[in-house]
């Protein structure tokens, strides 16, 4: 199981960072759950497959394409679980955010089931999101 964890965190990994969203939501299982934290207009859970894409390419948008998502690290797996230090930074309007985090997949198969992002400050975070 560890193998196929650490292929397809690798395959995320790479897609995130080209910003390839067709291969990023490629590898989503049709029931995918991904936990975005904080309290903004992007938070909460999305479930399937549709709503994860709608979500990021919302964001997308709403950054005119500035967000980037580098992989700092290599994917630390568990089991079913990988995770990996990551920096992401936007602009929005005349706000800028730049920080490190901590991305989490749960692999079923070869596919991702489960998602959980962490920033670390999230209160700066919301502020970005919120902001205008």
């Amino acid at each position: 199981m560890g193998s196929t964890t650490l292929a397809v965190a690798r395959q995320y990994a790479d897609a995130m960072a080209a910003k390839d969203f067709a291969t990023v939501a490629s590898l989503f299982s049709d029931d995918i759950v991904w936990h975005q934290p904080g309290n903004h207009r992007f938070s909460g859970t999305f479930r399937g497959r549709d709503a994860v894409n709608e979500a990021i390419g919302a964001q997308m948008a709403a950054t005119e394409g500035t967000l980037d998502i580098a992989i700092t690290g290599e994917p630390m797996i568990n089991d079913s679980l990988a995770a990996f230090p990551v920096h992401f930074s936007a602009k929005r309007n005349d706000a800028e955010m730049s920080m490190n985090g901590v991305d989490v997949l749960r692999v079923e198969g070869d596919r991702i089931a489960e998602v959980w992002l962490f920033s670390a400050i999230q209160q700066d975070e919301d502020a970005f999101w919120n902001a205008g």
